[in-house]
């Protein structure tokens, strides 16, 4: 099952306790975390180790960045440490970021920035005031700053829980618009269907009952079924059981003509890069003696005129060695 994947970024050796803790508290709530020390970030040959740093911080879905009092190695392309370089990687590639700063620090930056012109100023709580010169830069981003301060690693671990809770709730949130515009758009369709119909019926026209027969055809239940499970983008009628095969044909699918399922039509495809077969199963109910396709009611549609699954491809029995 697929995890949320989050990386770990400070500077190791002043805050390398706070990072295993992290690390702990990321695993126990089942996501991945990424941390440089314990290997998790596959390094090559072809480039500065920092840029694989950078690179799997684009496949990674969050990141929690702490500064402490230490400004760590100097990045080597840019004038940034590491540290920074793999936040402003992150805030450049839209990703969810977290800010932790240590709270003595957080107190000094305010003394920096009304002293950051004056020459010669020296600062208690931080080896290099280029850390306040970037909280600056990062404080003056529009999205994506969000800011805290710690004493400890339980005050980090404390709002993490409640920003993943958070998260997770937007999340279902978005899930239920999701199915509101479903449903809107569903409802669009339908009043589309409606003035096509009033335009139709208001008209005199000798083609008038083809016409009907069209839309009426659009708006069918399998139609639909159809178009959903195979994820096809525009509309289409079906007018008999030749329209569907050859529907069908064109994405891949084979007539079974097994007769397996009495009363059924049966397709399969075969995706043997997958190691799946997709099986669709059409009652052949929905069909006129003519072949023609039957217009059905969606009150009036049941559950086993149509099925949509999956199954695995066989293993073969043969135990024949190739030799």
């Amino acid at each position: 099952m697929a995890k949320p994947r989050i990386f770990i970024s400070s500077t190791f050796y002043d805050l390398r306790q706070v990072r295993s803790d992290l690390d702990q508290f990321i695993e126990a709530l089942g996501y991945e975390p990424i941390r440089n020390e314990e290997g998790d970030i596959p390094y090559g040959k072809e480039e500065e180790l920092e840029e694989y740093c950078y690179k799997e911080i684009k496949m990674c879905d969050i990141l929690v960045c702490i500064i402490g009092n230490k400004y760590g190695s100097e990045s080597k392309s840019e004038h940034y440490s590491i540290t920074q370089r793999e936040l402003k990687t992150a805030i450049e590639e839209k990703k969810q970021v977290y800010i932790f700063i240590e709270k003595s620090v957080l107190l000094e930056y305010e003394i920096y920035v009304l002293n950051k012109n004056v020459s010669g100023m020296s600062y208690k709580y931080v080896d290099n005031p280029k850390i306040y010169s970037f909280i600056e830069e990062v404080k003056k981003l529009r999205v994506n700053n969000n800011i805290k301060s710690f004493e400890t690693t339980q005050d980090i671990t404390i709002y993490l829980r409640e920003q993943f809770a958070g998260l997770f709730k937007r999340f279902l949130d978005d899930q239920n618009k999701v199915r509101e515009i479903n449903a809107i758009n569903q409802l669009e369709k339908t009043s589309q269907t409606l003035n096509q119909l009033v335009a139709l019926l208001s008209e005199k026209s000798e083609n008038q009952s083809e016409r009907l027969n069209k839309i009426l055809m659009i708006n069918n239940p399998l139609v639909g079924l159809i178009q959903e499970e195979l994820n096809i983008p525009y509309y289409f009628y079906i007018y008999g059981f030749k329209d569907l095969k050859s529907l069908l044909s064109a994405r891949g699918f084979v007539l079974d003509s097994s007769q397996t399922f009495e009363g059924y039509y049966l397709w399969s495809k075969n995706l043997k890069n997958e190691n799946k077969i997709f099986n669709l199963k059409i009652s052949k109910a929905l069909f006129d003696e003519e072949g023609h396709l039957r217009y059905i009611n969606k009150n009036d549609w049941k559950e086993e005129y149509f099925d949509f699954y999956e199954t695995d491809i066989p293993m073969s029995n043969n135990d024949d060695l190739p030799f």
